[in-house]
């Protein structure tokens, strides 16, 4: 199997040697050139097409942003975003993906062993999956891909023992996305109107961007969005972005919803986890519960799905024509978890009918 051509564009020689050594440990990828400045990248790019750009925001002579939307418009390639964690980064990062971004990824900090090799694996796997995205135009070919777990949601909830739980007819919506995710979830929420049930999403993205993308949904929607702090209530009308880097776990008192944040280590590669909050809701909201899987490489979220959908809630997964990359719903249908396959512009006013009839499978 041919590797993964790789361009690394980055003003900092440290990060462009760490990089370059973190993607060729992987025997899937390799770096054919790197870049000090957009311009340089543009020669290289002339010389051998890279099959993936990572990218940094801040740069001499262009800044990313400006080079991000000249290969949009004249040739397009799929990017993955390296950022810092400053207010700007994460403010441009989220920009970015509306510009046509793949995947945002922060720059390693190469603290200890573990954190050192969760960042090689988040590097490597966001690049896999860019590779995974033809972009034309904005228009998006999917070519699944597949991961390897490194966790179970085992990890961070046991498995479902006692499925008896109080009665309450409070409905609670979960959601979980990855690749793509950013841009079909923004355009779900904002056709759901201000009375919508609560409503718990995973979209996998680095710390504190999600505090960015949540900002971003709540200027855009008519329902509130914010990003999950531990105890907050999940109550009609709001919806919770669970923050990276934590996993978010539905939990239940008495018939109130709230959520639990923590940490804990990744779950099939990924914290914040679709899985491990799949099986919260399972575990407490029951038959109550709406579980929506959409865009993403891999299979996070899968199981929880199957998990649900045996408790009896309603499962819902994004078709492969509306997907940009259809890895994680495809898993879950391989899996019998999935009641409808809808394409996106179908899923809120599925939730809503679901809501308003409260209808059993």
């Amino acid at each position: 199997m041919n590797k993964i051509k790789v361009l690394v564009v980055d003003d900092s020689a440290v990060v462009r040697q760490n990089l370059s050594e973190i993607i060729n440990s992987d025997p899937d990828l390799e770096v054919i050139a790197t870049a000090s400045d957009p311009f340089i990248a543009a020669k290289k790019i002339k010389i051998e097409l890279p099959d993936v750009i990572t990218l940094d925001i801040e740069m001499p002579r262009m800044d990313g942003l400006t080079f991000l939307q000249k290969i949009m418009a004249q040739h397009p390639i799929p990017v993955v975003i390296f950022s810092s964690l400053t207010d700007k980064g994460t403010e441009t990062g989220i920009k970015a993906l509306e510009y046509g971004a793949v995947e945002i990824i922060t720059k390693p900090k190469m603290l200890d062993a573990e954190s050192l090799n969760e960042s090689k694996i988040r590097i490597c796997d966001a690049i896999k999956a860019a590779s995974g995205v033809k972009i034309i135009r904005k228009v998006y070919k999917p070519i699944p891909m597949q991961v390897e777990p490194k966790y179970s949601a085992d990890a961070v909830l046991p498995p479902i023992q006692n499925k008896s739980m109080i009665h309450t007819t409070e409905i609670v919506v979960v959601i979980g996305a990855s690749t793509g995710g950013t841009e079909a979830l923004t355009k779900l929420l904002q056709e759901l109107p201000h009375d919508s049930p609560g409503i718990v999403v995973v979209q996998h993205m680095p710390e504190k961007f999600t505090t960015s993308f949540a900002k971003r949904l709540n200027e855009l929607c008519k329902v509130t969005v914010k990003e999950a702090e531990d105890g907050d209530s999940v109550i009609p009308g709001k919806v919770l972005i669970a923050p990276g880097n934590f996993h978010t776990i539905l939990k239940r008192s008495g018939a109130k919803y709230y959520v639990e944040v923590k940490q804990g280590p990744l779950v099939n590669r990924h914290r914040p986890s679709v899985d491990v909050l799949f099986r919260s809701a399972a575990r407490y909201a029951g038959s109550n519960a709406v579980g929506v899987i959409m865009t993403g490489m891999g299979d996070d979220g899968a199981k929880g799905l199957l998990e649900m959908s045996e408790a009896g809630a309603h499962t819902i997964a994004q078709d492969e024509k509306s997907c940009i990359v259809f890895g994680m719903p495809k898993e879950a249908i391989k899996l019998n978890a999935v009641d409808k396959i809808l394409h996106l512009d179908l899923i809120s006013n599925a939730i809503i009918q679901i809501v308003r009839t409260r209808a059993p499978k």
